[in-house]
């Protein structure tokens, strides 16, 4: 596989890319601070692994094919992130503040949260089906091994950059948290940011 380093470099500038993401990442760390965020980090890393298998197994290649399956899969997608950014505009635990009642979202909740937005994302399956297999070196056989080799690669180079977002929100957040007004004008943002991006998924490409 001698394109290994280049198919680094492109999944790097892809992820870098301002996208759901590393937008959630961002927001969330901002939000609730470095913990929240790297936890995040972590949950997209890990859906990643889903649209690995599909990609691995052939089943992306089905839901490329079928339109109503790629619709089914965008809007739920997108549905869910408009649901995030609804319950964020509604609530005021998504930012710690000193003397709020309300506790901050649980960690493993945040986690699943993560998870099922990365794996509700058809993009993202799309990307590896038609992606991945460019890297591949037919020649050298073991197909399933190679691609689940550039899989992990994507998945740990996401990691650690999802993780550099999240530990710069965390000192942007720990502002925020400081200052009540600016901490309640973040989780407006944030939950409008969440709506935004669902709005974009749904509309047609």
């Amino acid at each position: 596989m001698p394109e290994i380093w280049l198919f680094l470099i492109a999944a790097m500038t892809l992820t870098l890319a301002p996208g759901p993401d590393n937008i959630y990442v961002l927001t969330r760390g901002i939000a609730q601070g470095r913990k929240a965020g790297l936890v995040s980090a972590l949950g997209f890393s890990s859906g990643l692994i889903f649209h690995t298998m599909l990609a691995v197994l052939g089943f992306a290649a089905l839901i490329k094919a079928s339109p109503l399956a790629y619709s089914l899969l965008r809007y739920a997608g997108a549905g869910y992130l408009i649901y995030i950014g609804v319950r964020t505009l509604r609530s005021h635990a998504t930012v710690q503040l000193h003397g709020d009642a309300a506790p901050p979202m649980k960690l493993s909740r945040i986690y699943w949260q993560s998870v099922i937005a990365n794996i509700l994302n058809p993009k993202v399956t799309l990307f590896f089906i038609a992606f991945l297999p460019q890297f591949v070196n037919a020649g050298a056989g073991h197909i399933p091994a190679q691609m689940l080799l550039l899989a992990a690669i994507f998945i740990l180079q996401a990691l650690a950059i999802f993780s550099v977002v999240a530990l710069f929100s965390g000192m942007v957040g720990a502002f925020f948290q400081r200052k009540k007004a600016a901490a309640s004008i973040m989780n407006r943002v944030a939950g409008t940011a969440f709506i935004g991006l669902g709005i974009r998924i749904a509309l047609p490409q």
